[in-house]
């Protein structure tokens, strides 16, 4: 076995030198033909109503099988086993490959690239060898049309974003027929493969080719895989395999699979797939214009109002309560709704603002009515503890078994944390009040930053939102990329939050705790006004008398002016 095991790493320097002593061999394209060679990446345009041949030659005799991969960024490519393609003989995608076994003394082969919807294709290619040991992605394929499809099959929608691949099979030499693929699940079998899933984030706000182009090379085979992906799970024979994950439109994610042999210590890899969660052939909301109108509108208002409650939020009191209460109503009012209707997405949104400023509202005619301080404080602490615990399970350890598993285990330590948060603020009002202000304020400068410029940090609060409108979210991988623009981003969050908090505790550190409550001062006045009688209220007339001494002001007839003469007697 160790001698089958050396024999993978000797044929690779081989079948290099090989080619590389061949002529022309990463060469431009010429006319209708493009040469590949092993692991070498090569860019390829193909123009309208054009077929172009892919072509591998003197193949080493220690290659048992090549896979041929053409990734474009969002154009469909056709590659093809004959120049015309029939059923069963070609794939038309974005992220595209081709498995050919082959024949005992096959040293060459030609596939075929065309542009299926007219217009030039730009793409970038590669040719993958593998030997009579490795793993065969997608041998056992009884679901896709390829007999041998080592292809991953992508769909997206806002919520989710899902995988799905054909199993492997056992490596086998050249001229003999493979191994059965359900025959039995012993040992010797496929049943023993093992498949790795990997995810790699392209840069952020990064939607360029060239971006993209870069990312597909750096995992297109086994090594680049394991070295710059990020192993997120590993599927065995027995598990179905498929794999969901959390959409992030405007994104640029790779999604490889990497199939393993314990038994031989061998791998191969399928070919990775890419998607951005959005559209870029769409005329309205496409990933270049990403964001509707009144998301951004909504949110860039939401940030000022942050800004403004982050460092004087405690000094108008009236203003922070309404801004919460808005935020309160608005939020489950619109799960309320796009979980029971089918409204559109901008008339969910304008139905909960105005659902939002009337929360808004009430807490604050709550407050002025009864002066109950500590009610509106909760419903304060209640937005600190739903933020803390956003942020809690949108670390690693919310991608725990436990809490993708069972939704009760999730919902009831969420909960738990957001319920826990008010209880200190029965000790501590004033300070609790100011801290969350500088928090949930500083947050929502954040979100209006992502309205304009992504950032992960958005997904702290957008996975609860999704969790609470798709069932089946809780199956799903929530990993979203932390790179330099979210550590900005962090680095404002922390900044604002502390200034807005030290700000506030010295500004108010000699003034009450809470502001009087407007209704129960004027109570209190009224009250001493009908007590004193020395009070100047009981020496004017009241509104109706004054009232009604204007009017007959303004009914009584005017004199004429004139000269008048005083009798001296």
């Amino acid at each position: 076995m160790k001698q089958r095991k050396m024999s993978g790493w000797i044929w690779c320097p081989l079948l290099l030198l090989l080619f590389l002593s061949s002529e022309g061999e990463v060469q431009a394209q010429v006319e209708n033909r493009v040469t590949f060679l092993p692991g070498t990446f090569q860019n390829v345009n193909v123009s309208d109503n054009e077929t172009l041949q892919a072509e591998v030659s003197r193949i080493p005799a220690e290659v048992a099988v090549i896979t041929l991969q053409f990734h474009t960024q969002y154009r469909n490519a056709t590659l093809s086993y004959t120049q015309f393609p029939g059923v069963g003989t070609f794939l038309t995608a974005v992220d595209s490959g081709l498995l050919s076994a082959l024949e005992p003394d096959q040293t060459s082969l030609t596939l075929f690239l065309s542009s299926p919807d007219g217009g030039a294709v730009a793409a970038t290619g590669v040719i993958l060898a593998f030997s009579s040991t490795d793993p065969v992605p997608g041998a056992c394929n009884t679901e896709f049309n390829l007999d041998i499809d080592p292809n991953i099959y992508i769909h997206y929608n806002l919520y989710e974003t899902t995988i799905r691949f054909a199993p492997a099979n056992l490596g086998y030499e050249r001229g003999r027929p493979p191994p059965a693929c359900d025959q039995s699940t012993g040992t010797n079998t496929r049943w023993r493969l093992q498949y790795d899933v990997y995810q790699y984030f392209l840069p952020e706000n990064d939607l360029s080719e060239r971006s993209l182009f870069s990312g597909v090379r750096a995992v297109a085979d086994t090594r680049g895989t394991t070295e710059n992906g990020r192993l997120v799970m590993t599927l065995l024979s027995s598990d179905v395999s498929a794999a969901a994950f959390n959409s992030i439109p405007g994104q640029g994610v790779i999604y490889s699979v990497v199939v393993r042999d314990p038994l031989l210590n061998t791998s191969a890899s399928y070919v990775p797939v890419h998607t951005y969660a959005c559209s870029f052939t769409s005329t309205l909301d496409s990933c270049q214009t990403l964001g509707k109108i009144s998301t951004k509108v909504f949110f860039t208002i939401t940030g000022l109002a942050g800004l403004f409650v982050c460092f004087f939020g405690h000094r108008f009191f009236k203003c922070e309560l309404f801004c919460m209460g808005f935020s309160f109503a608005a939020f489950f009012f619109f799960v309320l709704i796009a979980r029971t209707t089918n409204l559109e997405y901008n008339i969910c949104l304008a139905v909960s603002v105005v659902v939002g400023v009337v929360g808004g509202v009430v807490l604050v005619m709550s407050w002025w009515r009864f002066g109950s301080v500590m009610a509106c404080v909760i419903v304060v602490g209640l937005m600190l503890g739903f933020l803390l615990a956003s942020t809690v399970l949108f670390t690693p350890l919310g991608d725990l078994d436990m809490f993708r598993h069972s939704d009760v285990v999730f919902w009831v330590t969420f909960c738990c944390i957001m319920i826990i948060v008010p209880l200190f603020f029965l000790r501590w009002p004033r300070e609790g009040n100011i801290i969350t202000c500088g928090v949930v304020g500083a947050y929502a400068v954040v979100l209006a930053v992502n309205a304009y410029l992504y950032t992960s940090l958005s997904y702290i609060t957008l996975n609860i939102l999704k969790r609470f409108l798709n069932d089946n979210f809780n199956a799903m991988f929530t990993d979203v990329p932390f790179q330099t623009a979210d550590y900005a981003m962090i680095s404002v969050w922390a900044v604002l939050g502390v200034g807005g908090i030290v700000l506030q505790l010295h500004r108010e550190r000699s003034r009450p705790f809470f502001p009087p409550s407007p209704y129960l001062m004027w109570l209190q006045e009224r009250e001493r006004r009908t007590t004193n009688v020395l009070h100047p209220s009981h020496h004017f007339p009241s509104l109706p008398s004054r009232l009604a001494a204007r009017l007959q002001q303004l009914a009584a007839r005017r004199r004429p002016a004139g000269e008048h003469t005083p009798l001296l007697l």
